[in-house]
């Protein structure tokens, strides 16, 4: 079990095309910060029916798409 499941969880129960999350809603969900290795682990996501499209690091977001 991936250390990030309960994110995914958590994004999966949305009902949305599109939407972005801030590093800080992320940490309260996970209960900790995201880090480098959140990066090899995003492919995971993909099975929850969300893929991520675009980490901002300047402005501390991470968008999500719905997988077609």
């Amino acid at each position: 079990m991936s250390k990030f499941e309960p994110l995914w969880h958590n994004i999966s129960m949305r009902d949305s095309s599109g939407f972005t999350m801030t590093f800080e809603e992320i940490q309260e969900v996970l209960g900790f910060p995201i880090d480098h290795s959140f990066l090899n682990a995003k492919k995971e996501l993909i099975a929850y029916g969300y893929q991520v499209g675009h980490i901002s690091l300047k402005g501390k977001t991470v968008s999500f798409e719905r997988v077609k």
